[in-house]
């Protein structure tokens, strides 16, 4: 998956610029773990959820990397189920060169 590919007119206008700033991240790495995570999940979630996912994308995006990736320990304050869904999205960043051809 290279960019979205879920329509966003479906959406309220929060979800909405949560669906872009997900795919628009500074590091494309970021950019398919988070993307992928809110064009499947985003419809369906709770504001909470929102509340806690915006939290997340808050962070700097080569700390989530290394937590996701596992190079880091996540924080405690990220032991989260929401957390654990995200990072369930993860693209094969060690077998997988992002952005080139094979």
């Amino acid at each position: 998956m290279t960019g979205i590919s879920r329509t966003s007119a479906d959406l309220d206008p929060r979800r909405r610029r949560i669906l872009f700033r997900c795919w628009h991240r500074g590091i494309r790495e970021m950019d398919l773990v988070l993307g992928q995570f809110a064009e499947t999940e985003l419809a369906d979630l709770p504001e909470e959820a929102l509340d806690e996912l915006e939290t997340i994308m808050a962070e700097e995006d080569t700390d989530l990397v290394k937590w996701i990736t596992g190079e880091h320990p996540l924080p405690e304050r990220f032991r989260t189920p929401m957390f654990e869904r995200i990072a369930a999205y993860r693209p094969d960043f060690e077998d997988r060169r992002l952005g080139q051809a094979d």
